[in-house]
Parts: C-alpha cells; sequence; structure tokens
C-alpha cells in the first residue's frame, strides 16, 4: 500500500465520517434520529470506500472523479441503490408510459435529503458556506434533475426556508412537518 493511498485513505475516512457527523446533528435537529444513526453507513463498504479512495479530492463527491474517468459512478450506483435519502433511489418503471419515471418520496427521506445536502454543503464548502450554499446546488441542477415534482417542490421550498430564515427556523419546521 502507498502513502498516497493511505494518505486518502485517511482523508477519506475522515472526510465521510465529519459529514455522516455533521447529518446526525441534523436528523436529531429534525426529529429523525434513527435515520441520523443510520446515515450513509454503506460508504463504509468495500465498494463504496475503495473508489472514495481512489478519486478522493476533498473538495467534491469522489463520485464526480469516478465520472470523470470513466463517464460513470459504480460507488455511487451502489450508494443511492441502497440509500431512501435520495431522490434518485425513488424511481421506478411506469406501466402507463412505459418510461422510468420519478416517485413521490416519503417524508421522512426527504426530511434526511435536507438534512444531508446541508451537511455536504458544510463539509465541501467549508468556510465559503452560508445558509444559501445548499439551495445554489440544488438550483444548479434543477432543470436536468429526474425527481418528482412535489418533492421538489418540498426539497427547494426547505432550502429557501434555511437562506431566508436561518437553521433554528427551518429545523424546528422540519421536526413538525407532518404532510406534504
Amino acid at each position: 500500500m502507498n502513502d498516497n493511498y493511505r494518505s486518502n485513505a485517511m482523508r477519506h475516512f475522515k472526510t465521510i465520517t465529519r459529514h455522516r457527523h455533521e447529518v446526525m446533528k441534523n436528523c436529531f435537529r429534525a426529529g429523525i434520529p434513527v435515520q441520523g444513526l443510520l446515515h450513509d453507513l454503506s460508504k463504509y463498504s468495500k465498494e463504496e470506500f475503495s473508489l472514495g479512495v481512489k478519486y478522493f479530492q476533498g473538495t467534491r463527491s469522489p463520485h464526480e472523479g469516478e465520472r470523470d474517468a470513466y463517464g460513470y459512478s459504480l460507488a455511487w450506483m451502489h450508494h443511492k441503490g441502497r440509500n431512501k435519502h435520495h431522490f434518485e433511489y425513488w424511481t421506478d418503471y411506469d406501466p402507463v408510459t412505459r418510461l422510468m419515471s420519478p416517485v413521490k418520496m416519503p417524508l421522512k427521506y426527504v426530511k434526511e435529503m435536507f438534512c444531508d445536502r446541508v451537511a455536504a454543503s458544510k463539509i465541501y464548502m467549508k468556510k465559503d458556506y452560508n445558509d444559501g450554499s445548499a439551495l445554489a446546488y440544488f438550483m444548479r441542477g434543477k432543470k436536468t434533475r429526474m425527481i418528482h415534482p412535489e418533492t421538489s417542490e418540498l426539497l427547494e421550498k426547505l432550502l429557501t426556508m434555511l437562506r431566508d430564515k436561518g437553521e433554528r427556523y427551518t429545523f424546528a419546521y422540519v421536526r413538525r412537518l407532518k404532510k406534504y
């Protein structure tokens, strides 16, 4: 094992662990503590961790580096297929249109997705993070995203609320939210 691999392994481990801890904190604030405790455990699996180390950069997801190299990310496909807080998990064959289509996500996973996006923005942006960062990232991909319209609308509403009213207000709102 070379020094670069060892260094990347430690840095990747620290990054995903800091991310998990930030998501856990957010999930507790959002009233979904069990999801926080179980969040992203697949990132420590052999399938995801080894590719995360290989494509670790520290400023963006290793999935992006793997996509740069191959045009797709095996680690991401593994991850999204096991973690229901990703809207990409929620697609299914529509028997009417005969196309893969987005499915409305259950509220508890939308809450976790919100917590995840806020945490990821903080981890990757570091000192450049502000309460509008997660919304700005979400909006950049809005036109090409395959997500159920109601799920997208709720997530955008929560991210806009975070930008405009801050964490304390928004997490209290998320905690009280019972349906959408």
